[in-house]
């Protein structure tokens, strides 16, 4: 869970001091042009190089202790079964909202981030079949996987693994839990430490690099871009999960938004689903009524995998760069993107910024790799602070929608009345 520091001044802020570096890489660019560019690039890349490698032991034990924690026993099968459908039902709907918006606005079409040729650009690798998909997804040597950040096989084997270990007995499942746990934790520090104090440089240095080869036009497609996906968290907050309350669970959605009112100012403020949790917890106990077997059940995996947000933004967000690199994504393309977006986003933390990693998972299933995916994310990394915020606030009132859904299903009465 991220520590967040009420107390600190406004210049050790994540927002600000990112905020800062943004400007300064822009001013750095345009005076320094190319000479800078090309000095200060490497930094950049540094960054980018920090954040894949914590790709595959955050998304490991990050699933595996969601998955794991829920433990075994009579009527949590069945808990865990309305808990995980609904998790993957909103990942999915959001993923759909992403795709519609971007191919609906098109914010990367035409846009110049790159300056690049298209003969430099990779070529796209497409399943043949569901059948491939699947057998894709099944790693026959779990270590190659990872060897080769093969993520849709490390994720799979990262959830049933979970899944195993949830069905121990408690003397065996106790310590494998204790030891990912702490493996997460570990993660999450680290993750920490990496955005919090080397992602202001490395965004100077993305930025400078940008603006120092493309001048300032790039901030036109960056800010359509923004747009887009504010669009797309607003409909999916607003129409997509009021929606699913009223029809699955009955419920008020308006008096819902009402009781969920502190956590949504709390996720927006922390960037983080993980440091809301105690606040989402309470509310959802005290205000919505729902009881403590589904709350203490539903919500802590909830801010560990169920991130509509990130779903959405990963999915529209890989979709822009392709539009910025004039790769076209047939349909075949555009749902393996879906999909891909789907299940990474259960590996995606919750802390600051977590989908700026899982981004490359999902850049990867498509084969989108290289410095120029690497130089578009750094410039989206630019107005990714308010979206982050916003995108959490999705994320942490999915949660309790899902929370007062369950707790419907099991028969609990007084919901959100």
């Amino acid at each position: 869970m991220t520590e967040v520091n009420e107390g600190a001044k406004w210049h050790q802020k994540l927002h600000w001091r990112i905020a800062i570096a943004m400007l300064l890489g822009v001013i750095g660019g345009l005076i320094g042009g190319e000479p800078l560019a090309n000095s200060v690039g490497w930094l950049g890349t540094l960054f980018i190089k920090l954040l894949k490698m914590i790709i595959v032991p955050l998304v490991l034990t990050s699933i595996v202790t969601g998955v794991a924690s829920v433990g075994a026993g009579a009527g949590l099968g069945r808990l865990f079964g309305k808990t995980m459908g609904y998790y993957a039902m909103t990942s999915l709907f959001a993923c759909v909202v992403g795709l519609l918006m971007v191919n609906l606005i098109q914010p990367g079409v035409g846009a110049d981030l790159l300056g690049a040729d298209t003969e430099e650009m990779p070529g796209l690798e497409t399943a043949q079949s569901a059948v491939e998909i699947i057998l894709d997804i099944v790693p026959e040597n779990f270590v190659a996987a990872a060897a080769e950040t093969n993520m849709l096989s490390i994720i799979f084997f990262a959830i049933v693994l979970g899944v195993a270990i949830s069905t121990l007995r408690q003397a065996h499942r106790e310590p494998l839990l204790n030891l990912f746990e702490a493996g997460f934790e570990a993660m999450m520090r680290l993750t920490g430490g990496i955005i919090h104090f080397v992602a202001p440089i490395g965004v100077f240095a993305l930025i400078a690099r940008l603006v120092g080869t493309t001048g300032l036009g790039a901030f036109k497609a960056l800010g359509l871009y923004a747009l887009m996906l504010a669009c797309g968290l607003t409909l999916h907050l607003l129409v997509t999960l009021p929606l699913i309350l009223r029809f699955l669970g009955g419920i008020n959605p308006v008096a819902h938004f009402r009781n969920m009112t502190q956590p949504i100012v709390m996720a927006f403020s922390t960037s983080s689903s993980g440091a809301t949790l105690p606040i989402t917890i309470e509310a959802v106990k005290n205000r919505v009524g729902v009881s403590n077997r589904v709350t203490s059940f539903t919500l802590p995996m909830g801010a560990t995998i169920n991130m509509d947000g990130t779903a959405l933004y990963e999915c529209a967000g890989v979709l822009f760069i392709a539009q910025v690199m004039g790769v076209q994504l047939g349909f075949e393309q555009q749902m393996l993107v879906v999909f891909t977006a789907l299940l990474a986003s259960i590996g995606a933390a919750a802390v600051p910024s977590a989908g700026l990693v899982v981004i490359f998972i999902v850049l990867q299933a498509v084969n989108l790799t290289g410095p120029q995916v690497e130089l578009i994310v750094g410039a989206m990394l630019a107005v990714d602070r308010p979206l982050d915020m916003y995108r959490t606030v999705v994320n942490v009132f999915s949660d309790s929608c899902g929370a007062a859904i369950i707790a419907k299903s099991e028969g609990e009465t007084g919901i959100d009345e």
